[in-house]
């Protein structure tokens, strides 16, 4: 019982793994998986450009606050403010500062833009090859498949013994006919052999008549009562009696 039960799991997992294994569904589904992968890319791209356009607005406000900052000290000095202009020129070195930062991470987040493009297009051209080679070979397993199934009709019409059964007719019905052909030329046969022996035994009676009027008319014979008033001779003379 355990064995007949431990058959039938294993069947049923075999079934399962083999339905799993469908290179159509697989190929299918790798399909839809590198689709699915595009939109998230996206996503991707779109942060790391969202990323450098923050720090472009970053550097354009750093360069508007510079040159801010370098009128006002030109205007203290010019006015013999010293104080004021040390202060707006120790902001300017910081502002000078941040402004280089961000130039070096704005840079860094263009390049990483860039590399994501080119990622992209690149994913996408393997993408539209891999899918297309997917198609050609769901387009061949299909084929394959189709074919199969031709091939298993065919093995089905051999093992049902049509072949052999049309062949066996064939060859009774020859048989029946060589038979009945051989009858038939029996049959003629006989047929023929009987219109012989009756052609034979009318030609004797024919004769014994003959021979029969032959001695009536020399008078060997006394002719029949029956026939002695209505038939003549043969050589158109009464019968002669006998003395």
């Amino acid at each position: 019982m355990w064995r007949r039960l431990s058959r039938m799991v294993r069947s049923f997992v075999g079934f399962f793994i083999s339905v799993a294994e469908n290179p159509e569904i697989i190929l299918e589904q790798n399909i839809r998986d590198m689709n699915d992968q595009v939109p998230r890319m996206n996503e991707s791209i779109a942060m790391v450009k969202a990323n450098a356009s923050l720090l472009e607005k970053e550097e354009a406000k750093y360069k508007n606050d510079l040159s801010q900052l370098t009128a006002k000290v030109k205007a203290a000095i010019q006015a013999g403010r010293d104080d004021l202009a040390g202060s707006f020129a120790v902001q300017l070195e910081q502002l000078r500062g941040a402004l280089a930062r961000t130039q070096g991470q704005l840079t860094t987040a263009r390049a990483a833009y860039e590399k994501a493009l080119a990622v992209k297009q690149a994913f996408v051209r393997e993408k539209e090859r891999k899918t297309q080679e997917a198609l050609n070979a769901i387009r061949d397993y299909r084929r394959a498949q189709w074919q199969r199934k031709v091939a298993d009709a065919m093995e089905q019409f051999e093992v049902a013994g049509i072949s052999q059964t049309h062949d066996e007719m064939v060859r009774k019905i020859e048989e029946m006919t060589a038979v009945n052909e051989a009858r038939m030329d029996m049959a003629l046969g006989n047929v023929d052999q009987q219109r012989i022996k009756i052609d034979e035994e009318a030609e004797k009676l024919r004769a014994n008549e003959l021979v029969k009027q032959f001695k009536v008319e020399m008078g060997l014979l006394a002719p029949e009562p029956s026939s002695a008033s209505a038939e003549k001779t043969i050589g158109g003379k009464e019968p002669q009696k006998i003395s």
